[in-house]
């Protein structure tokens, strides 16, 4: 019995961290990792900001792939970019970011990676921006 509430007490936690998005009348809650490219991110890369489900010591790695991986599949037009107006908001347990003006890279918990957009930004320039950021971030660990 023990084993069990455990087991259900550790499935609780894992739901509490995965991070919703939400824009329009679109909610998207299973979310695992989550890149956030405000417009502004193009002058200043530091406001780039990044969330995970989980605490592993390999996220930094994670978001490094993630935002190489969104970027390349851009490339090759083997990622849709979902083009939104209004805002973005970034839901996590104690999180709550809002995007007025940028892009969400996020990877949902089936692996696949998905670009929401903002339609008046250079959705190129903010994926290349955060290739950019995440690859120095992991070499430099800045």
């Amino acid at each position: 019995m023990f084993q069990l509430e455990s087991g259900l007490n550790t499935f609780r936690k894992a739901l509490n961290q995965m991070i919703t998005i939400a824009y329009a009348e679109i909610s998207i809650s299973d979310c695992v990792s989550v890149l956030i490219v405000p417009e502004r991110a193009l002058q200043e890369p530091g406001y780039i900001k990044a969330l995970t489900s989980s605490s592993a010591s390999n996220s930094k790695h994670e978001f490094h792939a993630l935002a190489q991986m969104a970027y390349f599949q851009y490339q090759d037009d083997e990622v849709a970019v979902v083009i939104i107006k209004g805002t973005c908001r970034i839901l996590q347990e104690h999180n709550d970011e809002t995007l007025e003006s940028g892009l969400v890279i996020y990877r949902t918990s089936d692996g696949a990676i998905h670009i929401v957009s903002h339609q008046d930004v250079n959705s190129k320039k903010l994926l290349e921006a955060t290739n950019r950021y995440c690859t120095r971030w992991v070499r430099l660990d800045i």
